[in-house]
């Protein structure tokens, strides 16, 4: 049957080539030890890192110390898997992206057994090959291009005899959409080659892509290489390195050939030829031949392009016969050159038919696993396929090859559980069974589980749960719900729990909430008839109630009482010299530089038209800065309500904001661990006025490091009061409201329960801490923890700080006073709030870790006083900054 090649021309047009970077690379020393990580390989720089944080199983192994001097230093290290079935690494990745994958095995006899492993490996719940190391001293190296169908991609070892499962690597490589496409299924590697009779292997850096190119030459062939450059620059970059060789056949009038034998003989085949003419051609020269693959295909009168290269590849994949594959370049009668070739690329598919689970129940039932530290050893790879090895305590739907499993049973009966009933559950939408009794839950049950249509049995005995059984659940028992609650001593059960009480509840602050308003009434009123007789009289009286929403419209007059100034929007062109210095820009819109009475410099934050904070929140940071005031906080220096033009006029902080410095992306030099404390302390009297010196206590909801802002002194003071709560007064603990915050930053009690209390502020200031401590990002999914206090809290039961305090700091720093602060981190994040600390005990604390830090130089500090303490003599801000 005749297939058709596509040929991939070259022009100024070509699509462009990525940068020669490691952007997306995931290199794994498998077994590496976390000491030892990071390193690059010196043959070529790449960066490998340990395996540690992207699998729970596993033990290190390494090969055995005759080896060492022959192989990478990446093959040195290995994991090997003595237990369970299946173990899974659980990688980062983008979904809908083309990776290569490679993965690496080499036995090394690291057991002293002599005994060669054999195992399958897997991608997802599918099967992609068997490795059979016997007689492989230099182990096995297996690569398939492949496309992600979410965004984690698990690579799993599965134990098919008596030897254990073994992996020395994981190398995975984004590529690019438009190449290797196939009708279906993914690609494995057969061979990659460049024409050459003497050169090593080529790779990253000469590939962007980092293929490993290996070259291969035949006796009947004559090798004609090129110092030129060659145009690489289509859609397959493929190295120019291997381009700057090619074969032709030794007998110049016959034809080039190239055989080889696919695996499985009958599979289907995809080929990649990459042509560059590199010889300079007389003026009566041509090159011109067919291309022939046996029985498949016939393409006529190719001539390849003075040194440019195409690329010719099927379009459509190609079964050889029975004899395996047979390439012919034949040269055609009007050419008065041989053919030639650089390089080739032959590919069998690989079809993996089984779907992976839902994604958003792979993705909920990773979150109850990291929720309440589920370890068990079969909890690896996906959750329901393949079914002989789906997870233990959980059972799937399973409807056909074209439908993705769900999960419908989960029983974590005993499972050790703490804390709340985790939210997470309600992303089960086809659950039917749920069982978590027999734990220690503790909390409300939560309504969310009414709304759980699909659940016909919940087994909640045996825990601690408290609180009234919402009615919304206790009306599904009446249409067949299975609910059994047993042995939860605090526990109310029916719909009329106290009912004296719960009439009490609400007729107690019904009254107060009535008495309070008539008292607000009559102050306003008092405070409105003073007013009124001090105004003079040529002033106009001031409008009533603005627009409180964030489609603001054109007002004639601010809503706002102040003694601070008022500003036109033309004084704020002004002021700003027409915007022409940005600062920064956030939520609100962007920050520009300016100057008040010519020398007080101010920072002015504009209303961006497309801000989703808008009017609302620009009236309450103008409203809470002009009655609070306090040495750690940004002083308002007035503001514009000018129709569609809001803008705040805050002082200027030199120094920008905390993110900044940890990030290395301000300045020439890295905050020392003092100065870290002395920021944070700054930080947390801020919020402790705002809690305990503030009548009625406001909480900022928005504590995060770009909201910490440094004067010329690295003071910090505290900004960003669009999201600020006052609590009503009275003896109310907290007030139920929207949740509002940054993601990292938020308290997960809050975001459950919509409970805001002063304790928020602490979780938010314990991430920041955090931090500071560690300069790592608040969230990075890469890591085997993604979020930082997860991060930190498992490192920490590793017992070593280096491993955590940002190596910036070359171990400048008193370890009593970074223990101290690392166990006042933890607790500000602890999931509850009743187990952080308040505020002022926060202040105690860092000025204790101030302390410790300051003996260790032998400096005396003021620690009772609240504003920010002087840098430390050893802070040079123009040093000259070390490598990151």
């Amino acid at each position: 049957m005749k297939r058709h090649l596509l040929l991939v021309i070259i022009g100024t047009y070509a699509a462009i080539v990525v940068a020669q970077t490691q952007e997306g690379f995931i290199s794994l020393d498998c077994g590496l030890p976390v000491e030892e990580s990071p390193y690059d390989n010196s043959f070529n720089g790449l960066t490998f890192t340990s395996d540690f944080r992207f699998i729970q199983t596993g033990k290190i192994g390494r090969v055995h110390k005759d080896l060492n001097n022959a192989l990478s230093k990446q093959y040195l290290t290995l994991r090997y898997f003595p237990e369970g079935k299946r173990n899974c690494y659980s990688l980062d990745v983008k979904r809908d992206t083309k990776y290569l994958i490679a993965v690496s095995s080499v036995y090394g006899n690291y057991d002293g057994l002599n005994l060669d492993p054999n195992f399958d490996i897997y991608i997802g719940p599918n099967k992609w090959i068997s490795v059979d190391l016997e007689g492989r001293t230099n182990g096995t190296l297996d690569e398939i291009i492949h496309k992600s169908m979410s965004n984690s991609l698990d690579i799993c070892l599965v134990k098919t005899g008596t030897t254990s499962p073994i992996i020395s690597a994981i190398e995975i490589r984004p590529l690019r959409d438009d190449t290797y496409v196939t009708q279906s299924g993914s690609l494995r590697l057969s061979f990659r080659v460049y024409l050459n009779n003497s050169a090593g292997h080529i790779r990253y850096a000469d590939d962007v892509r980092d293929r490993i190119w290996n070259p291969f030459f035949d006796s009947s062939y004559t090798q004609i290489t090129t110092n030129l450059n060659i145009n690489n620059s289509n859609a397959y970059e493929v190295p120019k390195t291997a381009l700057q060789s090619a074969a032709t056949p030794r007998n110049a009038s016959g034809p080039l050939i190239i055989t080889w034998n696919p695996k499985p003989s009958n599979a289907q085949v995809y080929l990649y030829m990459h042509f560059a003419e590199i010889q300079t051609l007389e003026a009566n020269d041509t090159r011109e031949f067919d291309v022939i693959l046996k029985g498949n295909f016939n393409h006529s009168g190719f001539s390849p392009t003075k040194l440019k290269v195409f690329t010719l590849f099927t379009e459509e994949p190609m079964q050889c016969d029975s004899g395996g594959c047979r390439l012919e370049l034949v040269r055609t009668p009007k050419s008065t050159l041989p053919p030639l070739i650089n390089a080739l690329e032959a590919y069998t598919a690989i079809e993996f038919p089984k779907l992976e689970t839902s994604a958003s129940d792979v993705d909920a039932i990773k979150n109850i696993k990291v929720t309440y530290r589920l370890s068990k050893i079969s909890w690896q790879g996906d959750p329901c396929l393949p079914k002989d090895w789906s997870w233990e305590n959980l059972r799937c739907s399973y409807v056909d090859l074209s439908t993705p499993p769900q999960i419908v049973s989960l029983n974590l009966s005993e499972s050790g559980l703490t804390g709340s009933i985790a939210p997470a559950l309600q992303n089960l939408t086809q659950l039917q069974e749920l069982d978590l009794s027999n734990n220690n839950l503790t909390g409300p049950v939560p309504s969310f589980l009414a709304s759980m249509k699909s659940l016909t049995l919940i087994n909640l005995s045996g825990n601690n749960l408290n609180g009234s059984v919402p009615q919304a659940l206790l009306h599904r028992v009446t249409e067949g719900l299975v609910l059994k609650l047993d042995g939860n001593p605090h526990l109310c059960k029916t719909s009329l729990c106290n009912p004296k009480k719960e009439k009490n509840k609400f007729l107690i602050p019904a009254f107060a909430s009535a008495a309070s308003l008539l008292a607000i009434l009559v102050v306003v009123a008092l405070i409105f008839v003073f007013r009124k007789k001090k105004l003079p009289s040529d002033l106009p009286a001031p409008p009533s109630i603005p627009v409180p929403d964030v489609d603001h419209t054109i007002q004639p007059e601010s809503s706002f009482a102040s003694k601070k100034i008022r500003f036109t929007y033309t004084e704020v062109q002004q002021m700003t010299n027409n915007f022409d210095r940005a600062l920064g820009e956030g939520g609100f819109g962007v920050v520009y530089h300016g100057c008040v009475n010519v020398t007080q410099q101010v920072a002015v934050k504009l209303l961006s038209q497309s801000s989703s904070q808008g009017y609302k929140h620009f009236k309450a940071e103008v409203e809470l800065l002009m009655r609070v005031h306090h040495i750690n906080l940004v002083s308002l220096v007035g503001y514009c309500d000018e129709g569609d033009h809001l803008a705040l006029i805050y002082e200027y902080m030199p120094n920008g904001d905390l993110k900044q410095h940890l990030s290395g992306k301000r300045g020439g030099f890295v905050l020392s661990w003092e100065n870290r404390l002395r920021i944070v302390l700054d930080t947390a009297l801020g919020l402790e006025y705002l809690h305990t010196g503030c009548t009625p206590p406001i909480v900022h909801r928005d504590i995060k490091s770009t909201n910490i802002l440094l004067d010329q002194n690295f003071q910090a003071k505290l900004a960003d009061f669009g999201l600020s709560r006052s609590f009503p007064t009275g003896n109310e603990t907290y007030v139920s409201t929207v949740v509002a915050g940054t993601p990292g930053y938020l308290d997960p009690e809050y975001y459950r329960t919509n409970w805001l209390t002063e304790k928020s502020d602490v979780y938010s200031l314990g991430i920041v801490l955090l931090e500071m401590i560690t300069s790592q990002p608040v969230i990075q999914q890469t890591r085997e923890k993604p979020h930082i206090g997860e991060w930190v809290g498992l490192m920490l039961t590793q017992g070593d700080i280096d491993n955590i305090m940002d190596p910036n700091l070359n171990g400048d720093y008193d370890s009593g006073s970074v223990w101290k602060a690392l166990e006042l981190a933890m607790s500000c994040v602890n999931p509850s709030s009743s187990g952080r600390p308040s505020m002022s005990q926060v202040v105690i604390e860092l000025k204790e870790c101030l302390v410790y830090e300051n003996s260790r130089k032998g400096v005396k500090s003021d620690m009772d006083s609240k504003s920010s303490l002087e840098l430390s003599t050893s802070f040079t801000p123009d040093m000259t900054p070390e490598a990151r």
